[in-house]
């Protein structure tokens, strides 16, 4: 939207055969007329996590602000903005087992007070006359109206559970499911793992030569068995791999091996039904 609005130019971090970003040409597209890298904390589409305490501190040399989605991370891990050293840092309340329809945006104090509130409304001024309207504190200059009350008590219950479970063992558990699942499923003949980097939450993205990944979820889903199917909002990615899509297993605090078992044993019902 900003390369239309504003005429920015995007430059893209390329990645390598397992799905990780390249430092190497990340740093050489970095120069003084950079402004902002946006990058995913961890990649929804291949389970990939980024090294963005690295990516961060290479922006800032450069002179830009970094921006960090944490969307997939803020639920699998302990996240610590500060020591990230991040401007900008982005949660969906949905994926942390709260309410839809709100989230979190961090950002840093110098930079929230630079910039002008984007919409209007009840309780974000100080002062309004016809002349002029002095805006309030942070927060509150960005919650113009009657804020989301009920998603907010709802966010802060779902991370009080998180961190009641806590973060590190959710983190364990759940890469012990990776390894777990991804011996499972290379097992299955024709199946490919799409994203195989080292350091990977437990998201297990495939293809299976001869079967689209649309037929994959329906023989699936009429077994009970959960998965996504498609681009998974990141169609760049599918392009990379030439593949149209994928099929995607995501584990959580609350999967079995069992369930994983499961999965394995649909796949191969699937296989049976496509030969």
């Amino acid at each position: 939207m900003l390369c239309e609005e504003q005429g920015a130019r995007l430059r893209v971090i390329p990645m390598n055969d397992r799905g990780e970003l390249i430092l190497e040409e990340y740093e050489k597209l970095l120069n003084p007329r950079t402004r902002m890298v946006a990058v995913a904390h961890v990649s929804n589409a291949l389970g990939t996590i980024n090294p963005v305490r690295q990516i961060i501190e290479m922006a800032h040399k450069a002179g830009a602000l970094a921006l960090i989605d944490g969307a997939q991370a803020a639920p699998h891990m302990k996240v610590d903005v500060q020591a990230l050293d991040a401007d900008f840092y982005a949660i969906s309340g949905h994926k942390v087992v709260g309410p839809t329809g709100i989230g979190i945006l961090y950002g840093k104090t110098k930079l929230l007070d630079a910039m002008p509130p984007y919409q209007g409304g009840g309780d974000m001024i100080k002062t309004v006359t016809f002349e002029k309207t002095t805006y309030a504190d942070l927060p509150y200059k960005f919650e113009a109206g009657t804020p989301n009350i009920a998603g907010g008590i709802g966010l802060g219950a779902a991370f009080d559970y998180l961190n009641h479970l806590g973060l590190d063992q959710i983190a364990a558990y759940e890469h012990e499911l990776l390894l777990y699942g991804t011996e499972a499923l290379s097992q299955i003949p024709g199946l490919r793992i799409i994203g195989t980097a080292r350091e990977k939450a437990a998201v297990l993205s495939f293809v299976i030569e001869g079967i689209h990944p649309h037929d994959i979820g329906t023989v699936l889903d009429r077994q009970g068995i959960a998965v996504r199917t498609g681009h998974h909002c990141a169609q760049p990615v599918m392009d990379w791999f030439h593949v149209p899509a994928t099929t995607r297993a995501s584990l959580a605090f609350y999967n079995t091996t069992a369930e994983i078992d499961a999965l394995t044993a649909g796949l191969k019902k699937v296989k049976e039904i496509f030969s």
